[in-house]
């Protein structure tokens, strides 16, 4: 039985990043850990969970709603930060795992696809209102394109390159992803 998580069910909800003021790192390292540990520990331990769930359609975890994990034979957790340990933590998540891999690719090919994402998700959002991304489909195609562009280079790439890219050595396995998202290199630690 495989299970897969994204970490993104342990961000907190908008209104909280909100009410501290860190709306703009959403995605950064401010998870809210002692859930996320907490689920990794009772699964690591062979407990059943209910998790949040998020949505990428509301932009926010949705209310009431949960993921129900019982006892898997394989979790993967999936997350841009797995690997990183809150400031003055003495455990990783990556405490809690068999094995890891890190994907990796040019700096500059995740920028083109982080903006051929952004604009799939404003073709999804076109004809649903509550779609978070709906708003955005009422700019020209240039005003979307340079608030993708502006979102990237303030908010993503400063989440790369401090929190994301220096975890790296952690991984177990590395895969590196070329121009076409095939892959080009692995490194394997032994």
């Amino acid at each position: 039985k495989v299970e897969l998580v994204t970490t993104d069910g342990f961000l907190y909800p908008n209104q909280v990043l909100k009410e501290k003021d860190i709306l703009n790192r959403k995605g950064f390292p401010d998870y809210d850990m002692p859930l996320l540990l907490n689920f990794l520990d009772t699964i690591k331990n062979g407990g059943d969970v209910n998790i949040p769930v998020y949505s990428h359609k509301i932009y926010d975890i949705v209310p009431g709603l949960t993921q129900e994990i019982r006892q898997p034979n394989f979790l993967i957790v999936e997350g841009i930060n797995v690997f990183q340990n809150p400031i003055n933590q003495r455990l990783y998540m990556s405490d809690y795992f068999d094995f890891s891999l890190y994907i990796d690719a040019e700096v500059n090919n995740i920028e083109s696809w982080y903006l051929e994402r952004f604009q799939t998700l404003l073709e999804l959002a076109k004809k649903d209102e509550n779609n978070y991304y709906h708003r955005f489909t009422k700019f020209s195609k240039d005003e979307a394109l340079s608030l993708a562009q502006k979102t990237w280079r303030d908010i993503n790439l400063v989440n790369l390159e401090n929190y994301i890219e220096p975890t790296r050595s952690r991984a177990e396995l590395i895969l590196h992803k070329g121009d076409n998202h095939k892959i080009d290199f692995i490194h394997l630690k032994k």
